[in-house]
Order: C-alpha cells, then structure tokens, then sequence
C-alpha cells in the first residue's frame, strides 16, 4: 500500500513474527499500521466454539487491521502469522499525519475499503444460498479476478481446504466434497492436490 521508504522515513519499524503469533487480537485498542513485508497473515474472528472465520489472507504489500486507524474503534478481527512473517509498522498518529500530507495514499485507503466491504458484501450474497458450490465459486472468481491468493504463473490457488472452509462458514468436508463435484463438472481443476483455476 504504502512505499516502504516513506514508511521508514516518517519513523516506521520492521517486526519479525513467528508463525503462529498473534499480531492483535480482535476488541483490542489500536496504536499502529501495519504493512506485510514477508510471509502470510490471515485476519479472523473466532466464535465462542473456537472456530475460526478467516476474512482475508493477507500477503506481501498489504496492510491490514486498519479500520480502526480510521473510526477510533477496536479491532474487529484477529491478525495471526499463518508462517514466519516481517511487518512494518507505524504508530497510529504518525500514520494519520502521513496520510493527510499525502492525498494519493488517502484515496487508496478509500479505495481499500470500499474494496473490501464489497468482498463482504459478495460472501454475506453467497452465504443467503444454501450451495455450498456456489459458495466456492463466488470465492474464488473474485480472489482470481483481485489476483489475490493465486500463484501469478500458473493460476494455483494458494489457499488450503480448511482456509476455505473457514472464509466460507462451510465445513471442510464440504468443501472437499464440493470441490471434487466442481473439478468433475469442469469448473476447476485439481491435480496431486492441488487446485487451479
């Protein structure tokens, strides 16, 4: 989202995360912007069964965790490394004094953000039917129409069944079984496990 020079410049830190380590936990206050250098996090919410509901997988490049930089509210969801990862980080003021002297990254964020609360608005459409292929396919086309979550070279899709599962709210055997249906009908491709489309 934002060059990492500029980010450096106006104070920023790197941060190396172990897999596995949570990053903020979602209700908590927020005092920085973070930007993924390297690695995966993926951003969920967890209900009172401990299953997860992944909203997004967040790869190099991208920011994460910042609606509360903007409505002063608590996180909404949890941030946690799915593998090794190094972050950049901002403190929350800095990054506001950043982006108002700087309106090409504001309209950015605006832009993220309308992005993303379309995403939503794309699963909450697909959850209304009770195709659990429908589904699936509502989230792929649009990972592959962002280029989000696939291999750029061959179309692999970068994403694991339970991953799926858990952006979906279907169960994992769900998905395998839906997914075998979709590879038999034609509408994507699995080969020694993996999938492509």
């Amino acid at each position: 989202m934002i060059d990492i020079d500029l980010l450096l410049a106006w104070g920023a830190g790197f941060k190396k995360v172990g897999k596995g380590t949570t990053i903020f936990r979602e209700g908590t206050t927020c005092c920085f912007y973070y930007q993924l250098v390297s690695g995966r996090v993926r951003w969920m919410n967890i209900n009172d069964e401990g299953k997860e509901f992944i909203q997004t997988i967040i790869e190099p490049g991208e920011c994460f965790g910042e609606m509360p930089l903007f409505d002063d509210e608590p996180y909404a969801a949890s941030a946690i490394a799915d593998e090794d990862a190094v972050l950049i980080r901002l403190h929350k003021p800095v990054f506001i004094q950043l982006i108002k002297e700087n309106q090409d990254y504001h309209f950015k964020f605006s832009r993220l953000l309308a992005q993303r609360v379309r995403f939503k608005f794309l699963l909450l459409k697909s959850l209304a039917t009770h195709d659990p292929e429908c589904r699936i396919s509502a989230l792929l086309n649009y990972l592959k129409k962002e280029n989000k979550n696939f291999c750029a070279g061959c179309n692999q899709l970068k994403l694991t069944r339970q991953q799926i599962a858990d952006m979906t709210g279907l169960r994992v055997e769900t998905v395998i079984r839906s997914m075998r249906h979709m590879h038999e009908k034609g509408e994507l491709l699995i080969s020694k496990g993996k999938v492509y489309c």
